[in-house]
């Protein structure tokens, strides 16, 4: 808790916010909380297992425990004595119907050679071997084989916002020159300034400014702590943050400044304002901003007849707006590890399949919870650990390919098992028939075991949906 000071800190690996929260005296951090500027005293009112980091812990381990294996797995432990059982009367009822010692233990083997489980054996280890490499080709690593028919039953997909639909950095997005200003003017001076402030907010101005030219020298820059900076460029006394910070040094704002404020704040972008000589010039437009392949990957999830849900913790304006942009319908905002956990709880007891698709420590629990776990793998260590796919690319277009990827390799191994069940059913009759000589039996018994391993290597030719 803080006791003294006032701050602007950066929680968003707790949280899910882009944005830094200004925090003053009574206040509530969590540890590993940034400082992004000031001075703060504060006091720790939990520690060891009562911290907020231990009680996710908590819940990733209580949510992976209570998790299961899929059951319906066939159980083949006594195909072996059926088999010899098999061959054992086919050659006595051969040698009872008065055959020859030749041709009834000839029909006996062929039995034998026939039921041989050689594609049984192949039909799921070399499909996950090939689906699995080819994953890894395309940046998703598939942990185990358990987590294939929870991808058939995914009907719902719950995406974390920042680090997943968002790229998690804050960045220009635009810039808002008033009447008769220059906006190439404003974002040099303003850009000038803010390089020299540790603000997530400045950098991103800054860093727009860079790209547009070289950065001006600054002199007599000051903070004001939860405000913004002041300082001189090119013998400008140049103002640059808040609305309140501008009026309180006596700027004049037009109305259609406010306009432009009220606009930004309205599409979930945070709002700098410019100003020198006694007026406020233009406002800069920060936002963490939206992945390019975002869009596309929510309607190719879709298109798998998913329903996206957007989970965040960030405020309600900035997650309706990026909801809106990528086209997510479903929006659960401002909730804390915890509730990410009980929200995909809530899902399932609605009887939904619910996948889960996140990068931070406050995903991790949510991940383990969730039927289908994918991870980003530009994301935390815990957040990996609790999922069952992880996203190498860090790209949420790779979550639609490992879902399809996931499907298709499910598709084969079951494609495989049917038809080496049905070689075998079809053929024994003929075998104990004594229509099958050994030899044709045991090339038949290789043929299916080719026809097993061709049939999983067309995993090789899986594309991505979206090029990475």
């Amino acid at each position: 808790m803080v006791d003294e000071g006032t701050s602007a800190v950066d929680a968003s690996m707790l949280t899910g916010e882009s944005v830094p929260v200004e925090v003053g005296p009574g206040d509530t951090v969590v540890g590993a909380t940034v400082n992004a500027g000031g001075r703060l005293v504060v006091t720790a009112t939990r520690v060891g297992g009562d911290t907020q980091l231990a009680q996710m812990a908590r819940l990733v381990e209580q949510a992976q425990t209570g998790w299961g294996l899929p059951a319906g797995r066939p159980d083949l432990r006594g195909v072996g004595t059926t088999v010899i059982a098999l061959a054992a009367g086919t050659l006595g009822w051969w040698l009872g119907a008065g055959a020859g010692p030749t041709a009834a233990f000839t029909a006996a083997v062929a039995v034998l050679i026939i039921a041989c489980p050689c594609a049984l054996g192949l039909a799921t280890p070399t499909a996950l071997l090939v689906g699995t490499g080819r994953g890894a080709q395309l940046g998703i690593l598939i942990k185990g084989p358990e987590m294939l028919e929870s991808t058939r039953q995914v009907d719902t997909v719950v995406l974390d916002k920042t680090g997943t639909v968002t790229t998690g950095r804050m960045a220009l997005v635009d810039v808002l020159a008033a009447e008769g200003e220059d906006a190439a003017e404003l974002l040099r001076l303003a850009g000038a300034l803010e390089a020299a402030s540790e603000h997530p907010i400045a950098r991103a101005v800054a860093a727009g400014a860079a790209d547009a030219g070289p950065l001006a020298p600054v002199t007599g820059f000051a903070n004001v702590e939860g405000l913004g900076v002041t300082g001189t460029v090119d013998g400008r006394e140049v103002i640059v943050g808040r609305l309140r910070l501008l009026r309180e040094r006596g700027l004049d704002v037009p109305e259609e400044i406010e306009r432009a404020v009220t606009g930004a704040e309205a599409a979930g972008r945070t709002a700098v304002l410019a100003g020198w000589d006694g007026r406020a010039r233009g406002v800069l437009a920060v936002a963490d901003v939206v992945k390019p392949t975002s869009a596309a990957a929510v309607a190719g999830l879709r298109a798998l007849g998913l329903t996206p849900v957007l989970l965040t913790g960030d405020n309600a304006t900035v997650a309706r707006a990026v909801a809106a942009e990528v086209g997510i319908a479903e929006v659960t905002a401002e909730v804390l590890p915890a509730d990410k956990v009980d929200v995909v709880k809530k899902l399932q007891a609605d009887g939904r399949i619910v996948a889960m698709v996140g990068d931070g420590i406050n995903d991790a629990a949510a991940l383990a919870q969730a039927d289908l776990g994918l991870a980003m793998g530009t994301g935390t260590d815990v957040a990996i650990e609790a999922s069952d796919l992880t996203l190498v690319r860090g790209d949420l277009a790779a979550a639609v390919d490992a879902i399809r990827l996931s499907r298709r390799t499910l598709a084969i191994i079951k494609g495989n098992l049917f038809w080496a069940f049905a070689y075998n059913v079809a053929a024994l009759p003929l075998a104990a028939a004594g229509l099958l000589n050994p030899m044709i039996a045991g090339a038949a018994m290789a043929f299916s075991s080719v026809f097993v391993v061709a049939n999983s290597l067309r995993l090789r030719r899986f594309q991505p949906a979206l090029k990475p």
